[in-house]
């Protein structure tokens, strides 16, 4: 049975009074959410949803986010986790161009939702956790009133969607990771092995759900092995240090400015963090000095410095704890079932130190992108999904990642597509070019900066064009800085020069 959902079906024959899941004051254990997820694939069914459709999920970390996709999954569709940090215009058009057939969300964004309803034809369900009115159903009364009720696994392909999962690319428009069930499957294998999980392991969940390091890193990997996921609803410094002496995980996923949030916090030293065997990070070097403060203040943990992207459900690579210092600087090798090579412009494989495209192969990688069929063929050419990274291996197969993605700005661990933003700006009449670049910031990492060619006479100021921003991207995707330039430049073939922007 290559349905993901099966997974829990077996632990909960296995652990049935283990604890599945939690979020502050819930819990279930595995039977628990056994029988809910039950009774929400039964309703699911009712409302017509069935195999191959699209349930989008727009929700903080909280235990429904988990029931919905295994129920989801246990009929044949696929979710799609929605980035509440989106505007109500992103969320559309991924709406829009998913076909989502449903979505589940909380009260904070039914407003929202109910402003693109009109628009979206194919959305024909809409379910809140929090009390029902309008058109919207209760996530609860559904529960309650197919309580009991079993609903068939539904076989599938290994092939078959499990997840869509929309990315900042390089593109305008984000796109659309279709993650089978056959990709989360190995990938979730790869990590058993790569971490050693077991029954007895506990993630503490306190990045987006939304995304694969919250999901993934190893996220679903400890559920798959028997273990328990442990919540945070959204992410807080002080709140994860209440979480991990409260809880007693022995992992967790930190982005670099997740990880900087901790180590600032005044009582650091003094906090108990002994069960945390492992953290998992990536999307910065590590310098020798960080990770000594990282040791002092997690004294049992290995710091697995990773490597990873959406289009390969994460985790690619990890740092062994032997080499975190003698490879510092490296995201370590590549984990089990997973190849990675240093291909040339010709696709041609480079020798050992020498700089190339960071590629990647194996069971875990992306079937393609969704309605995106020319995108799909550049990214999968010759067998290997191409990361548009530059890096390089060493002898003993460590990778070491030298430049990131083209046009790509990673701000707290959110990855922001340039383009996407030039789009924005060049929807503004008053402006003639425009062209994002990333400016380092100290709690972030990096944010955007514009530099903007504003036409002739206009009167448009920072302020301004800040606001038109604010209206139709996510907050985090606003420029922070906007640099009104005479002329943007460029090479003799008319490409935006942006090593000269950003070294400027």
């Amino acid at each position: 049975m290559l349905n993901f959902a099966s997974v829990l079906d077996r632990n909960a024959h296995r652990w049935a009074d283990r604890i599945a899941v939690s979020e502050g004051d819930r819990q279930l254990t595995y039977t628990e959410l056994s029988t809910r997820v039950n009774a929400l694939s039964a309703a699911l069914l009712e409302l017509g949803v069935g195999a191959g459709d699209i349930v989008a999920v727009l929700l903080y970390n909280r235990i429904e986010f988990v029931e919905i996709m295994l129920a989801a999954n246990r009929i044949g569709a696929a979710i799609l986790p929605l980035n509440y940090r989106l505007s109500p215009e992103e969320w559309r058009y991924i709406l829009t161009h998913s076909e989502a057939v449903a979505i589940l969300t909380e009260a904070e964004f039914t407003s929202g939702v109910d402003e693109l309803a009109p628009g979206l034809p194919a959305l024909r369900h809409r379910v809140t956790v929090d009390a029902p009115a309008g058109t919207w159903l209760g996530y609860d009364e559904l529960l309650a009133r197919l309580h009991g009720r079993a609903a068939p696994l539904v076989d599938v392909e290994p092939d078959a969607l499990q997840r869509l999962m929309y990315t900042s690319g390089t593109t305008s428009r984000p796109k659309g990771v279709m993650i089978s069930h056959q990709n989360l499957i190995w990938k979730n294998l790869a990590h058993i092995l790569e971490f050693g999980l077991t029954a007895a392991d506990n993630t503490l969940v306190c990045g987006p759900l939304y995304h694969v390091g919250g999901m993934d890193l190893p996220g679903l990997a400890t559920f798959h092995a028997g273990g328990r996921l442990s919540l945070v609803r959204r992410f807080d410094a002080a709140a994860v240090v209440d979480a991990v002496e409260r809880l007693r995980p022995t992992n967790v996923w930190l982005a670099p400015s997740m990880m900087n949030a901790l180590l600032q916090l005044p009582d650091i030293a003094e906090r108990d963090t002994a069960s945390i065997r492992f953290i998992t990070g990536g999307g910065e070097k590590m310098p020798i000095p960080l990770l000594d403060r990282i040791a002092q203040t997690f004294p049992n943990a290995w710091f697995a410095d990773s490597y990873g992207l959406t289009e390969t459900v994460s985790g690619d690579t990890a740092n062994d704890p032997a080499h975190m210092r003698s490879k510092v600087g490296s995201v370590g090798r590549a984990v089990a079932h997973v190849q990675i090579a240093i291909l040339d412009e010709e696709d041609r494989p480079v020798p050992a130190g020498q700089l190339g495209e960071v590629s990647i192969r194996g069971p875990k990688v992306m079937s393609g992108y969704w309605r995106d069929p020319e995108a799909t063929r550049k990214a999968l050419r010759g067998g290997w999904f191409h990361t548009g990274d530059i890096g390089r291996l060493d002898a003993e197969g460590y990778l070491y990642i030298e430049d990131r993605k083209k046009d790509m700005i990673v701000s707290g661990g959110e990855n922001i597509a340039t383009p996407e933003v030039e789009r924005v700006l060049y929807e503004h009449p008053d402006v003639v070019e425009a062209a994002v670049v990333g400016m380092a910031h100290p709690r972030w990492g990096e944010v955007p900066k514009a530099f903007v060619v504003s036409r002739p006479g206009s009167s448009l100021d920072e302020a301004a064009l800040a606001e038109f921003c604010r209206a139709r991207l996510a907050k985090y995707k606003v420029p922070a800085r906007i640099e009104f330039i005479d002329t943007l430049p460029r090479t003799p073939s008319g490409k935006v020069l942006k090593r000269v922007l950003r070294d400027g």
